[in-house]
């Protein structure tokens, strides 16, 4: 039988276990990605492991999330990074260079090879016939030091494309129409690969469109074929030799497959509070919108922005919006102004913003109160945007700017006539933006800035335990409802007790100071319970807090592992009815539990006070109850270490 081309990749990396669905496995990483967000953390946990330099062929560093330096820490934490990298042998990306995603998909991206990042769009890089998965800071830091990723041996999803996208449609309506079909939970412990003769009209910054919104899926990544398309965009980019041909093979099996004809296509767009609330732009035209921000890692490329500015050129905006335009690296702002487009749309009146992250994660941006904000950004979770009780919408940019003339939600094909876009053969490449480790590092000094604190210390798992349920929540809750953005908490990523101050404060405020008052915590939650981003300061925060343990319906698979990595036991109901059983105040008991862990027990009995028993389920690998034991993955590590001396 045949493989896909996820399966060829896995095998080419495969270290440890077997290519059997659901069994655990190890694969080498031959590349890794921070942000600023996620990377100071990750530092200070490589850090802690003692090695003098990464391991990997390719390490990068990037600054694209806490631009907004309003006071010291932002900065502070770049001036650490930028020294770490230099230290230990890694490529640092500056502030302003570009969004990470954008940025390496066109300086480091490669067929064949595997990418993990600590962030959770990081299989933009799929676009580029990569295996590309987004992980928590500490298995990123894993892999600089030389150590395998374990994932779970995924299923693959195939999506067949055929037909070609018409007028005003494009990649971003794809992934719409995915998304509206599998949901945000649709895609856990999958791997969404994409086939079929559609995919040859799709360009790779199309194709990486696609790959960073499967991550919405809770997907654990998304790969293309490398092909024509993909050696076209590598010879763009003066890259041309790191391109080899990957594509499944004629006879290669998918778990699923779903059929999709590109030209019965129409423009989607997600209304609030979700990437997967999805209808056709026509079905909620009319709106009045107030802000259109095209940018993000999602669209941010010199396409995205040129069929703005081609819009734009015989027309004005409403004067009732506010249009703003975020490059998703310096090299598409320096191309976009060498072609015109920056001048076009600096003339319509749109405000330029530099090449970062910002708005999509709540840094500056925020729309009006009560107002509708048009993005072309990856979440609209509500809140997201610094705005209480927003009304945010994901769409296209062709959307995006059609609204942005009209004033309300818009179909493009409104418009007429849709422009034509041409893509540089060659673009005009500036890697000054990238500083490259020198081969003598002895002499770099770390700079730390005082709000680098060192990495709190957790103790082993207790033979019995004993939880007060702390807080009870429903299906859905993000990353952000458990340790919120924005530019007030993004700068404490490095300082893990001030942080915790504002775990799950965007719910319930008062759960900080109920945790310092409790000696032992578990949380109670529903469905697809920590989808969303990366952020280990999820796990890292409540387990510092003192929570033990979270019993949910179901768990995202990034949230899982960081879980797992910082001592937190994931366990879910068998019965989900049991969920109804258990109320915010009460208190648990699981007796026996680190002998449960460490004797492969699949089940475990939940006492709780007042004389009910519930059975729940503990889903876990050998070496995962072997991290959660030892109370987190950096003891464990430590333990083997001391074990090789």
């Amino acid at each position: 039988m045949g493989l896909t081309a996820t399966e060829k990749i896995l095998n080419s990396h495969l270290i440890r276990g077997e290519m059997v669905s659901g069994s655990q496995i190890a694969i080498q990483i031959d590349q890794t990605l921070t942000q600023d967000a996620t990377g100071t953390m990750a530092c200070l946990e490589f850090e802690a492991m003692g090695i003098p330099g990464v391991k990997t062929e390719l390490s990068v560093s990037y600054v694209d999330h806490n631009l907004l330096q309003s006071d010291f820490r932002n900065a502070d934490d770049h001036r650490f990074l930028q020294s770490f990298a230099a230290r230990h042998g890694i490529h640092f990306s500056r502030p302003g260079n570009g969004i990470c995603h954008q940025v390496h998909l066109e300086r480091f991206a490669a067929p064949g090879k595997t990418l993990l990042g600590s962030d959770s769009h990081t299989p933009t890089a799929g676009g580029c016939g990569m295996l590309a998965i987004g992980a928590g800071g500490l298995d990123v830091a894993m892999a600089m030091a030389g150590q395998p990723f374990y994932l779970t041996v995924p299923q693959i999803v195939g999506i067949h494309l055929t037909g070609e996208l018409g007028p005003w449609v494009s990649a971003r309506d794809i992934i719409l129409e995915i998304l509206r079909q599998m949901t945000v939970k649709g895609g856990v412990g999958k791997v969404i690969e994409y086939f079929g003769p559609g995919v040859a009209r799709l360009s790779v910054t199309d194709r990486a469109t696609i790959a960073n919104l499967g991550t919405e899926l809770g997907a654990t990544s998304t790969v293309f074929p490398s092909d024509g398309k993909t050696r076209e965009f590598l010879c763009s980019q003066k890259r041309e030799g790191v391109w080899q041909g990957l594509e499944a093979d004629p006879d290669a099996r998918y778990h699923e497959t779903i059929d999709m004809d590109l030209s019965s296509l129409e423009p989607m767009i997600a209304c609030p509070s979700s990437p997967d609330n999805v209808v056709p732009v026509r079905g909620v035209a009319g709106r009045p919108v107030s802000q259109v921000i095209i940018g993000s890692c999602a669209n941010s490329s010199y396409r995205d922005i040129s069929i703005a500015a081609s819009a734009l050129e015989s027309r004005g905006i409403d004067p009732s919006v506010d249009l703003e335009i975020n490059p998703g690296s310096g090299q598409v702002l320096e191309n976009a102004d060498m072609a015109g487009v920056l001048r076009k749309l600096i003339h319509a009146g749109a405000r330029i913003q530099q090449c970062g992250c910002l708005g999509c994660i709540g840094m500056g941006q925020a729309p009006a109160t009560g107002t509708i904000s048009l993005r072309t950004f990856t979440r609209n979770f509500p809140g997201r945007s610094g705005t209480k009780d927003d009304q945010v919408y994901l769409c296209s940019p062709e959307t995006a700017v059609a609204s942005a003339i009209r004033g309300v939600i818009t179909d493009p094909r409104d418009l007429g006539e849709a422009p034509e876009i041409s893509l540089p053969e060659v673009y005009l490449i500036n890697d000054n933006g990238i500083i490259p480790p020198r081969d003598d590092r002895s002499d770099v000094m770390i700079i730390r800035g005082p709000n680098i604190k060192p990495l709190p210390e957790f103790d082993p798992l207790p033979e019995d335990l004993e939880a007060k349920v702390l807080l009870k929540v429903g299906d859905n809750i993000t990353t952000d409802h458990i340790m919120p953005a924005g530019s007030k908490i993004l700068p404490l990523r490095s300082n893990v007790p001030a942080i915790s101050e504002y775990a799950f404060s965007a719910i319930d405020p008062g759960f900080s100071s109920r945790a310092r008052e409790t000696d032992s915590a578990i949380i109670v939650g529903g469905e697809n319970y920590g989808q969303g981003s990366s952020r280990e300061h999820a796990a890292l925060a409540p387990r510092y807090l003192g929570v033990r343990a979270k019993l949910v319906k179901s768990f995202a698979r990034i949230h899982k592992a960081n879980l797992i990595n910082f001592g937190i036991v994931p366990i879910t109901f068998i019965d989900p009815d049991d969920f109804d059983r258990i109320r915010q105040g009460d208190t648990v008991t699981i007796p026996g539990l680190r002998a449960a862990m460490l004797n492969g027990s699949e089940t475990v009995e939940v006492d709780i006070k007042g004389g009910k028993t519930i059975q729940a389920r503990m889903e876990l690998s050998e070496r995962d109850r072997l991290i959660l034991a030892s109370g987190s993955l950096l003891n464990w590590v430590k333990t083997q270490n001391r074990k090789n001396v």
